[in-house]
């Protein structure tokens, strides 16, 4: 059982679906989890927290002072506590303090000071569903890596029957049995994961460069930490942070350093996910004072860099992964599967600039998974999914031999 001895803090905002929570919390009891409930003074209008108690035979925590004594409920401490928290009904208003961090009240705090995943369901009319405002906060609260638990359609409070019902209780628990199912499936595994553009030094302030933010290879380095496995990280120059343990940065800058880290940690490793924006050139010479503007024209002289790719396509044993990007701007299949097969990579994650909301520097991204096989299209979704999407495909390619 994939939730025996898991720690949940049970998060239930002010909804009339806060009934649920009832029935959720006998499922997750059911199959072995403890349950605290951190409930908002609106939740408690909905249900008792007498009720919660004797489910979960805790007390129910929903002020920051339960007595006058000085005592008070560590937000911090129920943090380092849960394995997970379920935030179940979450309603629009407190999606929007976990967004945006407004702290003013337990379950917020909890939630701003959680170490362990957090997952999401929201639950409301399905006008305020869908408001361009709770779409926004729903997308920031997966761009920081929550779970969103999508909501069903069907008959509201309201009357009405759209999208924004609660998912049911049973279809959450299934949801954190797979997670953490998936969360052991790269255990004892390690891989290599590339991001960020690389900056070709002209002089000491100028460079060859891209536009790459690293956003895509971070989500996927978070998503491979999340199931498990040992992840070494070369970076590019990004602005960009870690935040799983299970993580190994490496920063370089140029292609030459990049290609060196990379080639070295691939040699024990099991995978490795070239998602860097490469530079395909350097300058031949570099000077090693500020170039003067004397005239109209500087002309530099380029030589070709490490073809990465390729060299991992080279060194690749029979029980190794590799995965590559192209970002192309015209016959995007085609040129995709020419790199597939000339890098010698196992799947290839293709991106077109022609796509709105794709490419550089987005949120969001929408590409295609093409192998010797199949070919699989992806809707425009935050990057973060992307990188579920792909690192399934991954563990499906690599259960033989990964």
């Amino acid at each position: 059982m994939s939730l025996q001895g898991k720690k949940i803090v049970l998060g239930i905002t002010g909804s009339i679906a806060a009934y649920k929570a009832a029935v959720l919390i006998r499922l997750l009891i059911k199959k072995g989890a403890e349950v605290q409930v951190v409930i908002t003074p609106a939740g408690k209008e909905f249900i008792t927290p007498i009720t919660l108690s004797a489910l979960t035979s805790k007390p129910v925590i929903s002020e920051f002072f339960a007595q006058r004594d000085g005592s008070w409920h560590s937000h911090v401490a129920l943090g380092q506590w849960a394995d997970a928290m379920l935030i179940a009904p979450a309603t629009a208003s407190s999606i929007g303090k976990m967004a945006h961090g407004v702290a003013d009240n337990m379950l917020i705090t909890t939630y701003l000071s959680m170490k362990a995943p957090v997952f999401v369901a929201p639950a409301m009319d399905l006008d305020m569903f869908a408001h361009p405002s709770t779409a926004e906060n729903l997308d920031t609260l997966r761009r920081y890596g929550n779970h969103i638990i999508e909501p069903a359609e069907g008959e509201l409070a309201s009357h009405l029957v759209g999208k924004g019902r609660m998912e049911e209780p049973e279809n959450i628990v299934a949801y954190l049995e797979r997670y953490f199912e998936q969360s052991a499936e790269l255990k004892g595994k390690k891989i290599v994961i590339t991001a960020g553009p690389t900056y070709e030094k002209i002089d000491p302030v100028r460079f060859i460069g891209n536009y790459s933010s690293g956003k895509m290879g971070f989500a996927l380095a978070e998503e491979c930490a999340s199931r498990g496995a040992e992840v070494t990280l070369v970076a590019g120059p990004v602005q960009l942070k870690t935040s799983h343990p299970g993580i190994h940065r490496i920063d370089v800058e140029s292609c030459e350093e990049m290609y060196n880290a990379t080639t070295a940690a691939f040699r024990d490793a099991h995978a490795a996910i070239l998602c860097a924006a490469v530079a395909d050139f350097t300058p031949e010479t570099t000077a090693d004072k500020k170039i003067k503007r004397e005239s109209d024209d500087l002309i530099l002289r380029l030589k070709p860099t490490h073809d990465i790719a390729a060299e991992l396509g080279r060194m690749k044993q029979p029980h190794q992964q590799l995965i590559g990007f192209a970002l192309e701007t015209n016959d995007e299949v085609a040129h995709a599967q020419g790199k597939l097969q000339r890098k010698n990579l196992d799947f290839i994650v293709l991106n077109s600039l022609r796509d709105a909301g794709a490419g550089f520097r987005h949120d969001t991204n929408k590409i295609t998974i093409i192998s010797n096989t199949d070919i699989k299209e992806y809707p425009l979704k935050p990057k973060a999914e992307v990188a579920r999407d792909i690192v399934d495909e991954l563990v499906r390619h690599g259960q033989e031999p990964l």
